[in-house]
């Protein structure tokens, strides 16, 4: 027979009528007694602990929508500046909960610069949307430090919120060393991000010290009356994922007004097109502006498109995380790349070229933004978005983008917001670029290779070690 341990538990039995005992029946039950007793002991001993992924996303649900909310309401916030705060945005709440994923890994040693970070300890337990609530929290104060005191105080009530639904959720001393370890990550995260160049570039969109090159085919201040050009040196920052600063730079096509040049074919298709919009055209047009102030910007739109296909798949809060920091990488660096192409070659938009060459009385159906044209913000940075949620939902995932219904009518185009479909991301990116073809401020070099571009930079962030290796 094989021989029996016994446990404290079992001292108090008679091991005087055990040997006195000859019925095999009762040696049986006496080895599931022991059995059972012992199953229970090793539970309490061993808890289970809920991972990362056994989390609802609701954490990243609504911080990210308080991101959105922060860019559009908040002064200063243009696109460059708002897609460098949801990269940051989107890592804090990554690394946070990333320790409690058993398939991810941290990007720690992986992105420029980001030697380290605070570590979970892997002995005790985490609540990992506590961890994450804390980060965002923070991480937010951090990077929209120039908000309104009303603002403040909604980042400081939704934070309230969570938590104390958290703490019924977990034990003390397990809610106050996750939220110690979020605010811990978030702070770091911050401190990196001060050195990339664009440290509170909300206090400087339009520098008055840049000088506007003049040249044939050169960019020139807008009808909306700008003097200087938005972000002119934003291409001089940090990329955050190391292959992006290494792609080297697309070419535009020559300036001519020969009428029998590629370069005036460009911006004549513009001009002719612009004049024949067709209601569904317009609206496509409408729908993608995005302009600062009115919204929450073009990287804003991206990001709204990655929490719709976090409600649409159901993810939980360790790929919610993820979805977020690689749209929020993506963007990002798609706006940096782009803005170091834009002012290299300081390309014209639609509007001088097509007054100057072709009709001097020419409006476009959209006003052309403050900064030059080649290649498309709009194409690059939704390519860049297309090709990560891609990588992470799939080439048909199909969805509803009701990022602006609940916006008012635009009267004076006398078009109406309704929400759009589309059968993947990447059908989404190139309607995208399409409408600044229609709102006549790109042309179409410019809209193929913001995809071409932008499709690269998704990939490099693609490329990064997500997962653990099994």
């Amino acid at each position: 027979m094989k021989a029996v341990t016994f446990l404290p538990s079992e001292k108090n039995i008679s091991f005087k009528l055990l040997a006195k005992a000859n019925n095999r029946c009762f040696w049986l039950l006496f080895l599931i007694y022991l059995s059972s007793c012992q199953g229970k002991e090793q539970e309490v001993i061993s808890p289970s602990v809920k991972t990362s992924d056994q989390f609802e996303p609701d954490v990243a649900l609504q911080w990210s929508a308080m991101q959105l909310y922060l860019i559009r309401n908040t002064p200063g916030f243009t696109p460059p500046v708002a897609s460098r705060s949801l990269a940051y945005g989107g890592l804090a709440l990554y690394e946070a909960v990333v320790a409690g994923s058993p398939t991810h890994r941290s990007l720690v040693g992986q992105l420029p610069d980001l030697n380290s970070l605070p570590q979970a300890d892997p002995k005790t337990g985490y609540h990992w949307a506590a961890a994450g609530n804390a980060a965002e929290a923070e991480i937010l104060r951090s990077l929209f430090a120039s908000t309104d005191a009303r603002n403040k105080s909604k980042i400081d009530s939704l934070e309230r919120t969570l938590l104390t639904r958290f703490q019924g959720e977990g034990e003390k001393e397990e809610i106050e060393r996750s939220v110690s370890f979020g605010k811990q990550v978030a702070q770091a995260i911050f401190e990196w991000s001060r050195t990339d160049g664009g440290h509170e570039g909300y206090t400087r969109n339009f520098p008055e010290n840049y000088t506007v090159p003049v040249c044939n085919g050169c960019w020139q201040p807008t009808e909306n009356g700008r003097k200087f050009p938005m972000q002119p040196f934003w291409g001089k920052n940090r990329t955050l994922v190391g292959a992006n600063s290494a792609m080297p730079m697309p070419q535009p096509l020559t300036a001519s007004t020969d009428v029998k040049s590629q370069y005036f074919a460009q911006y004549l298709e513009v001009y002719t097109k612009n004049k024949s919009l067709t209601q569904s055209e317009k609206e496509i047009a409408v729908w993608w502006a995005d302009d600062p102030g009115e919204t929450f910007t073009p990287p804003g739109h991206s990001y709204s498109l990655a929490r719709i296909a976090i409600q649409t798949a159901r993810a939980d809060l360790a790929k919610a995380a993820e979805t977020l920091a690689r749209t929020g990488l993506a963007v990002s660096d798609a706006f940096t790349l782009c803005w170091k192409c834009k002012y290299t070659f300081n390309n014209e938009r639609p509007y001088t070229f097509v007054r100057r060459a072709i009709d001097p009385a020419w409006v476009p159906f959209w006003p052309a933004p403050p900064f030059p044209g080649f290649p498309s913000g709009h194409a690059t940075q939704s390519a860049a978005t297309a090709t990560v949620l891609t990588d992470l939902y799939g080439e048909s995932f199909a969805f509803t983008d009701d990022s602006h219904v609940s916006r008012v009518r635009d009267p004076k185009r006398n078009i109406d917001l309704k929400a759009r479909s589309f059968s993947s991301f990447w059908e989404a990116a190139e309607e995208s670029a399409l409408s600044r073809f229609l709102g006549g401020i790109h042309t179409r070099q410019d809209n193929e290779t913001g995809l071409r571009e932008g499709r690269k930079i998704g990939r490099n962030v693609n490329a990064l070690p997500w997962k653990k290796t099994m």
